[in-house]
């Protein structure tokens, strides 16, 4: 690595982390609103990405819309969202057990899936991102996958970024499950996964060599877009410093301080940002 360098040009589309690249808890992160704006003014087409289920779409388009990027629930991709549709293809009506908070068991809910909570019931045990997680979850997930339950999660972060400095994240789930049975994961929805790169790629509308993918982990974020065949950014605004990009074996494309530096060398952030930041629509 030889430190920070930004795009050369702009691209057609643009799929953005949110957690420790847009923001960190309820605050903005430096010049993220103006550089999304002045993407979209640009033409570009910009989806965000998360792997946090603990929010619907409807959620991160309102925190965006609040933090000064207004945003539309299409134009959010999270993992919980990935999860409904890949389980409507695969397992239609399926019996879960769902290690997860509420937003998450509501969606699965809406789609027609039975969550129960007798492991001889369960066909799937989904692991997520759980504040709530115990012992009795623990051992509910422990008993159904030992009885052949299939396992699948949401993503495997081993924390999700905070002000404070991170809260565990669904690897912790999916690791004290497969730690206790001796079962290994067999399918994650969200990045970097074949299943996340379908759903972003339908959505942006933008073939891959003409999509950055943008957020601040390497397992996640740069994993995803290395898979998709598209061009990489780090922001070191989150979980990545520079010291971690040293000697890494398949380094990003762009490092960044701050999205500011997406923008090409002579396209400018604006100190104001004109009009009201509605996104404009790119046709493939």
């Amino acid at each position: 690595m030889r430190g920070l360098r930004r795009p050369g040009r702009l691209y057609r589309g643009y799929a953005v982390d949110l957690d420790g690249t847009v923001y960190l808890g309820e605050r903005l992160l430096p010049s993220a609103d103006r550089a999304i704006l002045a993407l979209r003014a640009a033409g570009a087409r910009v989806v965000f990405l998360s792997n946090n289920p603990l929010y619907t779409r409807e959620d991160y388009a309102a925190k965006l819309t609040r933090l000064g990027i207004p945003t539309n629930p299409e134009d959010v991709i999270n993992s919980s969202m990935v999860l409904v549709q890949h389980l409507v293809a695969r397992a239609p009506g399926a019996r879960l057990f769902v290690i997860g908070e509420d937003s998450v068991k509501g969606e699965l809910h809406a789609a027609g899936f039975r969550l129960v909570e007798d492991p001889r019931d369960v066909d799937y045990v989904v692991a997520c991102f759980d504040r709530t997680f115990d012992y009795r979850k623990l051992k509910v997930g422990f008993d159904a996958l030992r009885r052949g339950a299939r396992f699948i999660a949401t993503n495997r972060d081993p924390y999700c970024p905070t002000p404070d400095g991170g809260l565990p994240d669904a690897g912790a789930v999916v690791a004290a499950l497969e730690a206790s049975t001796g079962r290994r994961l067999e399918e994650v929805v969200g990045k970097p996964s074949p299943v996340m790169a379908r759903v972003l790629l339908q959505r942006l509308g933008t073939p891959p060599q003409d999509t950055l993918v943008v957020g601040d982990r390497l397992e996640t974020d740069l994993a995803l877009g290395k898979a998709m065949g598209s061009a990489t950014a780090v922001v070191l605004t989150g979980a990545t410093t520079l010291e971690m990009l040293e000697g890494h074996p398949d380094p990003p494309d762009f490092v960044l301080t701050n999205l500011s530096e997406l923008l090409p060398e002579g396209m400018e952030v604006p100190q104001q940002f004109p009009g009201d930041g509605k996104p404009q629509e790119v046709r493939p």
